[in-house]
């Protein structure tokens, strides 16, 4: 490492969604100054093969280029007994707060070369590494690939009268959470919030460490969620810097498994009329039952309208991912795929990022997670809202209720759901694709401010200077001529 170059380290959840903008946020930061080095730390999970795929893709890459990204991979800790977890939130909290010491030997090692570790970022599940910073007197942040609004909620959830609220069996009852403008229906919270204890005892715990942190990045940007961002800070959390959208642009297609079989999908849209194709698509954990598959087909069918639909095999067991099916017959009503040659093509995984910036899209079905809603609003491509797990029903609810940037399907479907019926959807279509002319404008005004942000004159371009600044702050650097202006 050159003379007045500093380390920055990351820690994030080994999940798909998780890893993937804490990476693309690291590469970001270095190269936003050039005296930022940034090291991801690799949690290893044998339940999540995809996430050592995406590690050696990205570590293979920065080796034979950019030189201020790298990775290490952590040895894998014992996995936590299933008598120490209900759910598997849990048990991925429980996971990674067994690396706490492989994390603090790596910075040794690291240390031990001479490199100055400039702050160690974390992610909201990964807060137990946060002891190991103040152990080793590194600088610890968090960067919080959720949006603003839902930091606010889990802020929330550290007053005793918003737990017992949540606690209560009463659904009807509507929550005054600071970071949203209306009050929010209990009906729209995370199942692992209201379905298990020992999950929402762990949301207490990461929420309650982040006040000790020195700063808070977040991916959304101030055009955005300008209201959540600015009940933020009036709040007593450390400095918040709203860094996004945070996207990898270039997507799965350069290092998921199956990207060689995803080119006829690309030709078939290049076929298709432009904004003719509405995409459906639950994101990489996301999957639904049996007959809530039937009732999608039928709906596709009755609508006529063109359409890419991402369909995915439930889980073998608990702690695993969706696969693809061997054979879409099984799942698919008899006959569906041959009535529906001409106007539709029915797929396993698909790189999102590169079919929603496709010309041939014109409306997208989401789960409503945080990096697909930031994907569709960076291209311009209007959501219908149809949430699965995680916060997804509170960005639902956001998106529709709050920012008027969605069509509504369902709010707060779930597991466990009535199924959303083919006339139900077949309305949420035509209301995406035919009558969703004012989302369609708001959508394509967001994805203007979204770029804008971004750039140098941009409000996230600011904030990440600032960051940049903190980062600086108070270290021995012999270059500090070089010393790049605070922007307000």
């Amino acid at each position: 490492m050159g003379r007045g170059e500093v380390e920055v380290l990351f820690v994030a959840t080994p999940a798909i969604g998780n890893l993937v903008p804490a990476v693309e946020f690291a590469r970001r930061l270095a190269d936003h100054d050039p005296r930022f080095h940034s090291t991801v730390l690799i949690v290893t999970d044998p339940h999540r093969p995809l996430i050592s795929s995406y590690a050696c893709s990205r570590t293979a890459a920065s080796s034979s280029g950019a030189g201020n990204l790298r990775f290490v991979h952590l040895p894998q800790a014992d996995p936590p007994h299933p008598s120490e977890y209900q759910s598997a939130f849990a048990y991925v909290s429980l996971h990674i707060a067994n690396h706490a010491p492989l994390v603090k030997q790596a910075i040794v090692n690291l240390r031990a070369t001479g490199t100055q570790v400039a702050a160690l970022f974390l992610d909201m599940f990964t807060t137990p590494m946060a002891d190991v910073a103040r152990e080793l007197g590194i600088p610890h942040y968090l960067f919080f690939a959720s949006p603003a609004s839902f930091l606010g909620f889990t802020l929330y959830l550290l007053d005793p009268e918003a737990r017992k609220a949540i606690e209560s069996e009463d659904m009807s009852t509507e929550l005054p959470i600071p970071s949203f403008v209306n009050t929010v229906p209990k009906r729209v919270l995370p199942s692992l919030v209201l379905k298990w204890k020992d999950a929402l005892s762990l949301f207490v715990a990461h929420a309650g460490r982040y006040g000790g942190f020195k700063g808070i990045a977040i991916n959304t940007f101030d055009e955005l969620e300008g209201h959540a961002l600015q009940s933020l800070r009036a709040s007593a959390l450390p400095p918040v810097y709203s860094v996004g959208p945070v996207i990898d642009l270039d997507g799965p297609v350069k290092w998921h498994p199956q990207r060689a079989e995803q080119e006829a999908i690309l030709q078939w849209l290049d076929k298709q009329p432009p904004s003719s194709v509405v995409f459906l698509c639950f994101g990489s954990m996301g999957c639904l039952c049996a007959p809530q598959v039937r009732e999608i087909a039928i709906g596709l069918e009755r609508s006529s309208f063109r359409f890419l639909w991402s369909l995915r095999e439930p889980p073998r067991g608990k702690l695993d991912l969706p696969g693809d099916y061997e054979s879409m017959d099984q799942a698919l009503p008899v006959g569906f795929l041959d009535r529906t040659a001409g106007t539709g093509l029915v797929c396993g995984w698909v790189p999102q990022v590169t079919v929603l910036a496709h010309m041939a899209i014109g409306g997208f079905v989401s789960h409503c997670g945080w990096n697909s809603i930031l994907e569709s609003l960076w291209s311009g491509v209007p959501t219908a809202t149809w949430p699965i797990y995680a916060e997804q029903q509170m960005n639902a609810f956001q998106m529709v209720a709050e920012l008027g940037l969605a069509v509504e399907i369902r709010l707060d479907y779930r597991e466990g759901s009535a199924l959303v019926s083919a006339k139900e959807l077949e309305r949420g279509l035509r209301c995406l694709m035919e009558g969703g002319g004012e989302v369609r404008s708001k959508v394509k005004e967001m994805r203007d401010k979204s770029r804008m942000a971004v750039t140098e004159r941009g409000s996230s371009h600011a904030s990440m200077r600032r960051l940049a600044q903190q980062l600086l702050a108070g270290l021995d650097l012999d270059d500090q001529e070089t010393k790049l202006p605070l922007i307000i």
